[in-house]
């Protein structure tokens, strides 16, 4: 399977972020399935994937995460 990034690249902001959920949200319903995984890694993500449907607005913006954790390390 092949993806063009140059299209993905074309949706908004909004369109590749619901995208993303909904390709996540695909997976965590096939954590089942997905060879490698442990029976607790299964429950894990199944526990999160609960977690982020009933309170989606609960997490912290991937921006503010980046900037904390670059703010705590040390420059090399």
């Amino acid at each position: 399977m092949s993806i063009d990034l140059a299209e993905l690249r074309k949706l908004s902001v909004a369109e590749r972020i619901q995208l993303a959920e909904d390709l996540w949200d695909s997976v965590a319903l096939d954590a089942a399935q997905a060879p490698g995984l442990t029976e607790a890694q299964r429950l894990e993500l199944r526990r999160r994937s609960l977690a982020v449907e009933a309170e989606p607005d609960a997490g912290i913006p991937w921006d503010e995460v980046r900037a904390e954790l670059m703010a705590a390390t040390p420059s090399r």
